[in-house]
């Protein structure tokens, strides 16, 4: 770590960057298919955080700011990764810091994620930024 780490939204145009850190977290889709993926989600406002040491990026934290009536406008964290040589650094604290007051910027007053109860490691994270766990997710395909 070269101690030079900031945080900045990447811009859409350069959004497939942070490709080889979702491979950190699923190896079996194919880049063809999050490129394509990940054009569609930024045409759907999807937005993503870079953390950076220098030029290298190191973490991203993906945004989606929505309104849902139950909770009004928050934004929902998303895959957000830590390459492992930088972890257990502070820099997914850093990194959140940052995008809780991006969010505060955008008007959001809440914040929902998802995390799958196999990943311990993020589930631990979450809950010591204060997360609760407040329902089920549930996912099924739509059979064509």
């Amino acid at each position: 770590m070269n101690g030079n780490i900031t945080t900045k939204l990447i811009p859409s145009e350069d959004i497939f960057s942070i490709i080889p850190l979702l491979r950190v977290l699923n190896t079996k889709i194919p880049e063809q298919t999050l490129q394509q993926r990940l054009s569609e989600m930024v045409a759907q406002g999807y937005k993503c955080a870079g953390l950076y040491d220098d030029d290298k990026l190191i973490g991203i934290c993906g945004l989606w700011i929505l309104t849902k009536y139950y909770v009004g406008k928050h934004f929902e964290p998303d895959n957000m990764v830590i390459l492992a040589e930088y972890r257990s650094k502070g820099l997914g604290k850093q990194l959140m810091a940052w995008v809780y007051e991006y969010a505060k910027s955008q008007d959001c007053i809440a914040s929902e994620l998802n995390c799958y109860l196999s990943n311990e490691r993020g589930r631990t994270f979450w809950e010591k930024e204060d997360y609760k766990i407040i329902a089920h997710h549930y996912q099924r395909p739509i059979d064509s």
